[in-house]
């Protein structure tokens, strides 16, 4: 139960200072010290941490512990401050971050804690890393360029403790119709949006035929459009955005290739670094969750698994739904429940 209660304390002493992307100098100096006072040699890049188990032997293999410091900004519909924990008396504690990810964060900490106790068939590393909700280039991917070559990872994600084994990517494409301007009360000019309407509608509607078993199709979603400068004048752009969910039948730039084939717009991806990932269900990891009665599954939503060139699994306590929405909250028995189930996936675990 102390490993329980210095985790709420915790907790409670990340939600108690904002950390969006970008800004989590302070969440990350009030951890530092922490674990710090506690022993530990606690090693920095911006506002990534790590710790390393004591007996590290490059002849092992390494098992990474993760998740991420940082928070979007509150959303309208709070009832309570986001920035002051508050517990209710249905052994919730409310604040921002407290689901996503911060109940992951602390309990990995308190087990990467109690398996550091005793010698592991590894060696073990905890990184509380940035910039994930934005997947920022100085969070996880400068953090992992500090780091030994990693074997496999636990990403800590709001799962209700159910291991996500694969994850979709994700490709934001940002597209420009180009038609020719004129007066709107005259036959004149090519009119962008018209032409924008054919791409939107084949976004929309066209299905890619290789699906996952775990992670369905590929999914586009036209998100923004832009046109227009006043109601008088036929527009010759309109620019919109589309936003890819990718499996892990495709690359990032595979997709890329095989949309542009197919639309006649001027396409631009902002990145191809998100791609999918996937992580055998027979990995010893994976193997031992089911035991546990564990089922896997393909998550949705993105994380830093996206950035990672290993095998790796997301699981944490807490719950998706909860994640980005107001009045956010864990479970005490959550952190509980996950502290426990953390050690006993990990205890003796042969990566090899």
């Amino acid at each position: 139960m102390e490993r329980y209660y210095e985790a709420i304390d915790l907790l409670k002493g990340m939600i108690s200072r904002p950390s969006f992307s970008r800004e989590e100098a302070a969440v990350a100096d009030f951890l530092r010290a922490e674990w710090q006072k506690a022993g530990q040699a606690v090693s920095r890049a911006g506002n990534n941490l790590w710790i390393t188990a004591p007996g590290f032997d490059p002849g092992k293999p390494t098992l990474l512990l993760n998740s991420h410091t940082d928070t979007v900004r509150p959303v309208a519909g709070w009832t309570r401050d986001p920035f002051t924990p508050e517990e209710g008396d249905d052994d919730t504690l409310y604040g921002l971050g407290s689901n996503d990810a911060g109940a992951s964060l602390v309990s990995l900490y308190e087990a990467f804690c109690l398996l550091s106790q005793k010698e592991q068939p590894y060696n073990l590393l905890f990184l509380a890393s940035c910039e994930e909700e934005m997947s920022g280039k100085n969070g996880v991917e400068r953090a992992l360029a500090e780091l030994p070559p990693i074997t496999f990872a636990v990403v800590g994600e709001p799962t209700d403790m159910r291991p996500a084994i694969a994850e979709k990517g994700l490709m934001v494409l940002d597209c420009t119709t180009v038609g020719k301007a004129g007066h709107a009360a005259r036959d004149e000019g090519i009119n962008a949006i018209t032409l924008a309407l054919k791409e939107i509608e084949w976004f929309s509607s066209y299905t890619f035929p290789e699906k996952s078993d775990l992670l369905g199709p590929v999914k586009m979603t036209v998100t923004i459009i832009r046109a227009g400068t006043q109601h008088n004048v036929v527009p010759d752009t309109c620019e919109f955005t589309v936003d890819i969910r990718t499996n892990e039948c495709y690359t990032n730039e595979r997709l890329f290739e095989l949309i542009r084939e197919k639309v006649r717009c001027e396409i631009k991806a902002r990145s191809f670094r998100l791609n999918s990932t996937r992580t055998d269900p027979g990995h010893p990891f994976v193997r031992r969750a089911i035991l546990l009665g564990k089922a896997p599954f393909g998550s949705p939503t993105l994380s830093d698994q996206a950035l990672m060139r290993f095998p790796s699994v997301k699981i944490g306590p807490g719950h998706s739904s909860r994640s980005h929405s107001a009045d956010e909250f864990i479970r005490g028995m959550e952190i509980r429940e996950a502290i426990d189930t953390y050690v006993r996936l990990l205890d003796g675990l042969q990566l090899r």
